[in-house]
């Protein structure tokens, strides 16, 4: 396999495989009343972190890499204090998600090579899935902080055996 289908491919699984899953194992744990829950005004809620992942994905992959339109309103993503339940903030960021996966689908070597502008940065294609992944990331551990902050719960994403070896866990090879 050529190291582009490789590295498109493996963007793929991480935010379908890995990342998406382990936000959906939080919310199915999560309280709907922590959804929207702060531990101060200049931190983030899950709430508005899947918005703001829905968001940035699809600014990034979706209208910058792909053909797709950029909707994006980077501002109510953190102001938001309330509104959508979980099921309907999951279901928007599985779509969005789906159609980064189809961006991701059409490109090829050269593609990766190609510049876009995004936020009024010009990155190559290969540098904007390279943030989008790495972006996404991030926030899917801040999740998974509050997740385990407010349910004081073991997700058992990974588990370590004798010898410090990985017995079970949810890294995507």
């Amino acid at each position: 396999m050529k190291a582009t289908q490789s590295f498109i491919q493996h963007s793929q699984k991480l935010l379908e495989r890995d990342y998406l899953q382990k936000i959906q194992a939080c919310l199915k744990i999560l309280p709907e009343a922590d959804l929207w829950w702060r531990p101060n005004d200049r931190s983030n809620s899950v709430g508005n972190l899947l918005l703001h992942l829905a968001g940035n994905l699809n600014q990034w992959i979706v209208a910058g890499v792909g053909s797709g339109e950029d909707h994006r309103r980077r501002d109510r993503e953190f102001s938001a204090s309330e509104g959508k339940d979980a099921a309907v903030l999951l279901q928007e960021l599985q779509q969005t998600v789906y159609q980064a996966t189809q961006a991701l689908e059409a490109l090829n070597t050269e593609s990766l090579n190609q510049k876009v502008t995004i936020q009024g940065i010009e990155v190559t294609v290969l540098g904007a899935i390279y943030h989008a992944v790495e972006h996404f990331s991030m926030h899917v551990g801040q999740i998974i902080y509050i997740t385990k902050l407010r349910t004081d719960t073991d997700l058992n994403f990974v588990t370590i055996g004798g010898g410090g070896a990985v017995e079970r866990g949810w890294c995507v090879s």
